[in-house]
């Protein structure tokens, strides 16, 4: 693979405007999409956010005219070709379908990230995160079937498992707990730097989702369960974005910016099996590219320095989506009992203080009920037990994994006991 973005010049900024019907008319068929078709628009539409809002928020802290005039020049066109992706979604694709997507972009893109991660600290911090989505997928699947009578695997297409994990009561900690060491920018390489902000731009854009969508149901519960997952994304975003050096300059920020743009673009044109949107990245990519020629010469102008120093020469591959099962599978069966600990680092359940900070969160939180522990009683009442698309072995183990992942310390008062669980796990589902 030989790719140095910095001598491909792309498309000029000032030939990349479009008309109203290029940008807003694509959409694709949700029965028929590939499902990584349909992670690659969401993770997409999460890129464009993070670099619409950093442009905006650095717009706000600088006087340097060269670099407004940029920003507000190519903020126009991030917020074109975020509207072109995240509209690629039909009308028809209900909320729950689209949630289900969402969540399969965050458990296989954080396990590819985890594997191909060279600094050790962040990538148990991805492992980590990756336990808590894939538990959220397994909620949401639930409320998928009992709303709309879908079956979960025609969204993961057999892709990912679906089965719980970490309990989702226990994803509400301390924000502070939240806090990571960030790397040190003069030693990560490009490919640390690369997926810290994709990570980051899709758990944002998983938040905004939620905040934006999860009242579009009556179902208190399900309105209840948004919200308890939304508040456990807001978290994802302070932890990994706190991965970050914050001694990096605003001109180092924009070029790590563009790059991770030009990265993902890149692989979503590689990775791409429609061929009417592997035109639409192929396009944004030659977009990005012009866009980090500008950003380039704005820091070695500013920063006297070469932009290989921060970016390498080579393209990082940052969003590759193919199925994570294995790996995903090991993760759960040896860190479901991980909890964050008191130190920016990790820790089992019996190594916790008695005073852990987030103790008095979950309780707080917990006080009358987790939404997420109504929703397995919910489909329990009505089907004996819930949907679990995993390979036998796996199925079997989900209690073992249960036990494993509670705690005796605290329980929100409608926990599905390990016992209710064991005996719910004998029955068989039928959609």
């Amino acid at each position: 693979m030989s790719f140095n973005a910095l001598k491909e010049k792309g498309i000029d900024i000032s030939r990349q405007l479009r008309t109203w019907h290029d940008i807003a008319h694509r959409h694709f068929n949700k029965v028929t999409v590939d499902c990584y078709s349909r992670t690659r628009q969401i993770l997409m539409n999460g890129i464009e956010i993070e670099a619409w809002n950093f442009k905006h928020n650095i717009a706000r802290l600088t006087d340097d005219e060269e670099l407004l005039a940029f920003l507000a020049q190519t903020k126009r066109l991030e917020d074109a070709q975020q509207t072109t992706i995240n509209w690629f979604a039909p009308a028809d694709q209900s909320v729950l379908e689209t949630t289900l997507g969402y969540e399969q972009v965050a458990v296989d893109l954080t396990a590819w990230l985890a594997q191909n991660e060279p600094d050790e600290y962040v990538k148990e911090t991805f492992d980590f995160g990756l336990l808590e989505d894939f538990d959220h997928l397994y909620r949401y699947s639930q409320w998928a079937y009992m709303v709309h009578g879908i079956n979960p695997d025609e969204i993961v297409q057999g892709k990912t498992d679906i089965m719980l994990s970490r309990p989702t009561q226990y994803h509400h900690n301390c924000n502070v707990l939240r806090l990571r060491k960030p790397y040190d920018k003069t030693t990560a390489k490009p490919q640390t730097k690369v997926n810290i902000l994709t990570l980051v731009s899709g758990e944002q854009q998983t938040h905004n989702y939620y905040a934006e969508h999860g009242f579009a149901y009556g179902n208190e519960t399900l309105r209840e369960t948004y919200a308890e997952i939304k508040d456990v994304e807001e978290e994802h975003v302070t932890m990994y974005e706190s991965l970050i050096d914050p001694t990096e300059s605003i001109y180092e920020k924009l070029l790590l910016h563009e790059f991770t743009e030009v990265c993902n673009y890149y692989t979503c044109m590689r990775d791409e099996v429609d061929d009417k949107l592997k035109l639409v990245w192929e396009e944004f990519l030659a977009f990005e590219l012009g866009h980090l020629q500008v950003a380039a010469e704005l820091f070695k102008k500013r920063e006297n320095r070469e932009p290989e120093e921060v970016i390498g020469a080579e393209i990082v591959i940052p969003c590759h989506f193919e199925s994570q099962k294995e790996y995903v599978k090991n993760i759960l069966t040896t860190e479901i009992d991980k909890r964050l600990g008191t130190d920016k680092n990790y820790a089992k359940i019996d190594k916790l203080p008695d005073n852990w900070a987030s103790y008095e969160v979950q309780k707080a939180l917990g006080k009358d009920g987790a939404p997420t522990e109504m929703t397995i009683r919910l489909i329990s009442e009505a089907k004996k037990r819930d949907i679990i698309l995993a390979d036998e072995k796996l199925k079997k183990d989900a209690p073992k994994l249960l036990a494993k992942g509670l705690e005796d310390k605290f329980q929100a008062p409608n926990t599905v006991s390990v016992d209710e669980y064991t005996k719910m796990s004998k029955e068989e589902f039928e959609m």
